[in-house]
């Protein structure tokens, strides 16, 4: 298996499920479709191994919260939750079949360090302390079925918006906050930063080597896009660490935000 070959030190487990992973999405694609017909066959390189091209510049430690902006189908948020199964991944996407079929490989693969919600990334918000609620005259929410990581500073919260089940004042919500965002989705990386902005905490983790940031899988001339961004950027080749064609022009690039 390819992922194997790149990454040699993978424990039985994360075998086992990247192995799963084929079945899985040839099953679910051909219900819904996530990934496009003529690429399914080509699961692991493009799909599967690019969203790894992420774990090539960071080894997210312990606790890390990451965030998958637009993650579709699930990636690069379930191969990377595999590879990093002590870091938490929220994966948000504003297309409800798309977050059905998320749902369903997370439960097939049994992976616990995974949340999503169909939402858009501006819905995805806490109530910072729920006790305020009560000078509203709302009663406090019980914690909805998919919730976020809190920001560090926040007290036992419920979310709001998308599938959340929460309702509170609006003046009330905030962005929820993660170390990370990380995505694929296919816009210009100045809108990219300017929707993952909110969502960083400005609290880094100081085990991770990069401080808190947006990390966004992005293909092409990318000179433009990042003169258009403000802030230290890493931009790295996934050329550098695979060596198929596909990943001639895939570059992973990195933007500080905290």
């Amino acid at each position: 298996m390819i992922i194997a070959h790149y990454f040699p030190t993978l424990t039985p487990e994360q075998r086992e499920r990247f192995a799963a992973l084929d079945a899985l999405y040839h099953d679910w694609n051909a219900k819904i479709n996530v990934i496009s017909r003529k690429d399914i066959d080509n699961l692991y390189e493009h799909h599967v191994l690019h969203s790894l091209g992420i774990a090539e510049i960071i080894n997210f430690r312990p606790g890390t919260r990451i965030m998958d902006l637009g993650t579709g189908g699930g990636f690069p948020g379930i191969p990377l939750a595999i590879m990093f199964p002590e870091a938490q991944f929220h994966l948000v996407d504003s297309i409800g079949k798309k977050i059905r079929v998320c749902n369903e490989v997370i439960a097939a693969l049994g992976l616990t360090n995974v949340t999503t919600q169909h939402a858009r990334a501006e819905e995805v918000r806490y109530v910072p302390n729920p006790k305020k609620l009560k000078k509203h005259g709302t009663p406090a929410p019980a914690p909805a079925p998919m919730t976020a990581a809190p920001h560090p500073s926040a007290s036992p919260l419920a979310m709001a918006g998308g599938d959340s089940v929460a309702v509170a004042p609006s003046s009330l919500l905030q962005p929820a906050r993660f170390d990370f965002v990380v995505s694929r989705a296919v816009m210009p990386l100045a809108d990219l930063v300017k929707i993952a902005r909110p969502h960083i905490a400005q609290n880094p983790n100081a085990a991770n080597a990069l401080p808190n940031g947006l990390i966004a899988l992005k293909g092409g001339e990318l000179e433009h896009e990042a003169a258009a961004v403000k802030g230290e950027k890493l931009i790295t080749p996934l050329s550098d660490y695979f060596s198929e064609e596909y990943f001639e022009t895939k570059k992973v690039v990195y933007v500080q935000l905290s």
